[in-house]
């Protein structure tokens, strides 16, 4: 299920995302509201990290206020704006003040592990596409912190451009593959130990010369890249982690050998 973000007013959404904070009501007089943007917004996170993406409506979100859906949209227009909101507030968590004295690869690493961290937290926003961003503050304000960091390689502009949208792509990636090991099971109803076995049992039969016709497959799997019978999606996860920081390592030192061409 791919959404894409930014498909309701313009106008509605900019304002809103870019809003000062919302004032609290000491000292003045009548009753305090019952309701509020970021009320929202944070019980529609909550929503969806528990729930998931699908499950998201004003419905839900009201009920969880303990409010009808009609009570929301005078602060949200409506589904499509509140998408937007929650998604900028999930990417004010990213990281965005590593210390660059330590050097910018070793805060590249710092920054990618915390994103990848904070994706697994709220999986539903690896639902939303990067085709069209939300142009939020905490989005830009993300964005403003990869390039700073990256900024100290020395890589030209079109490098630079490059580095940074594959960086983010490995992490938004791999943090997919690792929500989806945790959420399989669940959702098909079958344990990863019982669909490996099934299948790897399946295989053995069908393909007796698997080796000889797939050896470098055999030798990774060998070599403990390739889950078995018996790993749980415990170890799909931790394995997905570590193919991220290995993929992580081998494109940091990508950019390590292009700003040193440069």
């Amino acid at each position: 299920m791919t959404v894409f973000a930014g498909q309701g007013d313009a106008h509605s959404s900019m304002s809103l995302l870019w809003r000062g904070p919302e004032e609290p009501r000491t000292g003045r007089s009548g009753p305090k509201p019952a309701l509020s943007v970021d009320a929202i917004v944070t019980a529609g996170i909550a929503v969806a990290d528990a729930e998931g993406m699908a499950a998201l409506s004003m419905r839900a979100v009201g009920q969880r206020l303990g409010r009808t859906a009609m009570a929301l949209y005078t602060y949200v227009p409506g589904k499509a704006e509140l998408l937007d909101l929650m998604h900028d507030r999930v990417l004010a968590e990213l990281p965005t003040g590593h210390d660059p004295a330590a050097g910018w690869r070793a805060a590249a690493t710092a920054w990618a592990e915390e994103a990848f961290t904070c994706y697994l937290r709220h999986p539903w926003v690896l639902q939303i596409s990067q085709a069209r961003p939300v142009l939020g503050p905490a989005e830009l304000g993300a964005m403003e912190a990869v390039l700073r960091i990256l900024d100290g390689a020395g890589l030209a502009p079109r490098q630079l451009r490059g580095v940074v949208a594959a960086l983010w792509q490995l992490v938004r990636g791999m943090a997919r593959t690792a929500a989806e090991a945790r959420a399989a099971a669940v959702d098909t109803g079958v344990a990863d130990e019982e669909w490996w076995y099934a299948r790897s049992t399946q295989l053995a039969s069908l393909a007796p010369d698997f080796a000889e016709r797939f050896p470098l497959l055999t030798a990774l799997e060998s070599g403990g890249a390739a889950p078995e019978a018996g790993d749980g999606a415990g170890d799909l996860e931790e394995r997905t982690r570590e193919a991220f920081r290995t993929g992580l390592a081998v494109l940091l030192d990508g950019v390590q050998a292009a700003a040193a061409r440069s």
